[in-house]
């Protein structure tokens, strides 16, 4: 394990997993918690968790009965990851000062407080460019000729 290592939480990985999963499947298609959590390789008990956070939020549709099942709210091209962490994890900061200004008794003094806060929206609009679509196909980022492409 690395100690000090910023990441994602298990939850969010899962459901950016659920999310590609859903956006790989035909437009307007529905699958069930179990479906998908077979398909993943994932617990059906987070899975059901993520799904139901998911629909919440707003990402995902759910309709009950036989012919139901989760689909997602938008076009893949029109979630990003900043959508899905935000909506599993809250807003995404790397300092406590980045996420709730004023909770910091140093804050006044602080010399790295504002570079910090470059980093947090330098780090959020980096993942806020990377839609859905790109993850469930990931070729297609190598492919779009955006200069962050031509170099990965």
């Amino acid at each position: 394990m690395l100690a000090g290592m910023i990441k994602l939480s298990r939850i969010s990985d899962y459901g950016i997993v659920l999310m590609a999963f859903l956006a790989e499947q035909p437009p307007g298609s529905r699958h069930s918690a179990r479906e998908i959590a077979e398909h993943t390789q994932l617990p059906l008990p987070v899975v059901s968790k993520i799904l139901k956070t998911l629909t919440r939020k707003g990402l995902l549709h759910s309709l009950r009965g036989p012919h139901g099942g989760y689909s997602l709210a938008r076009q893949p091209d029109r979630i990003n990851v900043v959508d899905m962490v935000t909506a599993l994890e809250g807003p995404i900061g790397l300092t406590e000062c980045t996420l709730h200004p004023g909770q910091c008794m140093q804050e006044a003094s602080c010399h790295v407080r504002k570079p910090w806060q470059q980093i947090n929206h330098a780090v959020r609009s980096a993942l806020a460019r990377v839609t859905l679509a790109e993850l469930a196909s990931p070729g297609a980022r190598q492919k779009s000729g955006s200069p962050e492409a031509r170099h990965v």
